[in-house]
């Protein structure tokens, strides 16, 4: 099970937002339209944002103190200040937290509206739009089944994340009855934040650190699996703090060991691992974090003594994978291909296992090559266990290296003999799904540097990789221009050379193509190792 937790001191971020959890971008619900259905219970915007818990500037008045069933009360919500939203119930006087109760009738529909909450329709009232007003009036219509005393709720915005949750309105009761002390409402403290969704396998325990134009909200949170934080309406925290300099945010809480006002919240008496993300938000809502989150290398203990963590961005199967494929392409593929293209004149005496030099080194590294991609190739489906659909086109270019990678072992073990007719058709079908194998995989490298998994640094890491394709094709034109001078240089037809111009010719030639290789090895080991310590240090 995958836990992010916090670190009970100082956080240091760059970004406008630390994510304790993987977090992936779901919708989120703004609800300009005032269709709240979903906040029928708590009457708890979801804002991801906390009440203000400072004195109100708005009143919920009615023009009765007295009702019998059926009657019609006129409720208005008015206030000093403007607001964009608002929801409005009634509800038991001596249980302001159960269910709504009654229906209402709509004064003006053009900014008001009825909403159905436990399935009673009209039982609740909101805004229609995020315009801004000052007043609101609605008319409650008494139900035959209504409580004693009746108290009217109203949770009101003033804007997206300044908001009074539930302020208490006026309470009336039926005929002669004495109105019962109302129970206090609820308001959430600063230092709290919701969720509904008990641990399971995959969850993450999170904690959210975010910069709303300058002031900073932390609040407790929990996700399942790649879903949206759902920010907890418990306040387990405690001791909050927070400042912002530079861009800079610095965060500060403390925590419970155990929150049994919260089962949602993990032990801290165990181990975890700790994930730091961070990313961007706008009026409070937080976006997916660019790059993957910062995982802590080990399990952390989290009530032992303070360290200095380390960790990775990127999963370690996924290091592997980009390691395995660095190496399978700029290594031993195009050393193995260059060997079949350039080396076959050379060592015309000499064999190796019974067989050509150049044949038996081009086959052991071309075998190399598709063993390292078929194990490469497994890393991803094993680390996300289904096809990713945010990698682009990624995976697309990865599947068609591996098909042509597997077609090339499979066309040599059925290729006709040198003095086939069908051998013109094994040579080129074998050459152009060769080539066409290193290109897509190269271009699979470009798209693979880039990926959230195993993000190397930019621009730094795309050079690197440009580098190599431009080296790789200079020194294959360097051999190829060798070629053709050699060739055009061997004489004229009626002239016989002497035979041992041709043996030092020949050894010569040898001699320059064994140059250009071994700097070639050496040149696209520099690359290779270059970007394989990019994915160490990641």
């Amino acid at each position: 099970m995958r836990i992010a937790l916090p670190l009970l001191e100082m956080w240091n971020l760059q970004a406008a937002l630390a994510i304790f959890g993987t977090l992936c971008l779901t919708s989120i619900n703004g609800y300009k339209n005032g269709k709240v259905e979903k906040s029928c219970e708590s009457m708890m915007p979801e804002h991801h944002s906390q009440p203000n818990t400072t004195a109100s500037p708005y009143t919920l008045t009615a023009n009765a103190s007295k009702f019998s069933p059926g009657d019609n009360i006129r409720v208005t919500l008015s206030g000093s200040e403007r607001f964009e939203g608002f929801l409005i119930q009634a509800r038991d006087a001596t249980n302001p937290d159960g269910l709504a109760i009654g229906s209402f009738t709509l004064v003006d529909p053009a900014i008001s509206q009825r909403l159905t909450c436990n399935s009673i329709a009209g039982s609740a009232v909101s805004h229609t739009s995020n315009a801004k007003k000052t007043e609101i009036q609605v008319i409650w219509k008494a139900p035959s089944n209504a409580p004693p005393t009746v108290q009217f709720l109203a949770t009101v915005l003033a804007h997206y994340k300044i908001f009074w949750l539930k302020l208490p309105g006026p309470v009336i009761s039926q005929g002669d009855v004495t109105p019962a002390p109302p129970r206090s409402t609820t308001v959430m403290s600063t230092n709290s934040a919701s969720t509904s969704i008990l641990p399971q396998p995959g969850d993450d325990d999170a904690y959210l650190c975010i910069n709303d134009e300058g002031r900073v909200s932390v609040e407790a949170a929990h996700t399942t699996g790649r879903t949206y934080p759902e920010v907890s309406s418990k306040s387990v925290l405690t001791d909050v703090g927070w400042r912002v300099s530079n861009g800079v945010i610095q965060c500060k809480f403390s925590r419970s060991i155990y929150t049994p006002q919260d089962p949602v919240r993990v032990s801290l008496n165990n181990s975890y691992y700790l994930f730091v993300a961070h990313g961007t938000a706008e009026y409070g809502m937080i976006h997916k974090h660019t790059r993957q989150p910062l995982i802590s290398s080990h399990h952390q203990i989290i009530t032992g003594p303070p360290e200095i963590l380390t960790g990775s961005r990127s999963p370690q199967l996924m290091k592997y994978h980009g390691a395995l494929m660095l190496i399978a392409w700029m290594l031993a593929g195009s050393t193995g291909k260059l060997m079949a293209a350039y080396f076959k004149p050379d060592w015309p005496e000499q064999t190796l296992f019974g067989q050509k030099i150049w044949f038996q080194v081009h086959r052991m590294l071309m075998s190399l090559t598709v063993l390292l991609t078929a194990v490469g190739f497994a890393f991803p489906f094993i680390y996300r266990g289904k096809w990713s659909t945010r990698a682009g086109a990624h995976p697309y270019l990865g599947c068609t290296v591996m098909i042509l990678a597997f077609c090339q072992p499979i066309m040599a073990a059925f290729r006709p003999a040198p003095d086939s007719s069908w051998r013109w058709i094994f040579n080129w079908l074998h050459w152009g799904v060769g080539n066409a194998a290193e290109i897509i995989a190269v271009v699979s490298m470009f798209f693979g540097i880039r990926q959230q998994s195993l993000l190397l640094p930019y621009p730094w890491t795309t050079g690197v990789l440009s580098a190599f394709v431009v080296w790789t094709i200079v020194l294959k034109l360097v051999l190829k221009l060798h070629g053709v001078i050699r060739k055009a240089g061997s004489g004229k037809e009626d002239e016989l050379p002497v035979l041992s111009n041709i043996s030092e010719d020949a050894n010569w030639d040898t001699k320059f193509r064994m140059a250009v290789l071994a700097v070639f090895v050496i040149g696209n080991s520099a690359f290779c190792i270059s970007l394989l310590t990019s994915i160490g240090d990641i």
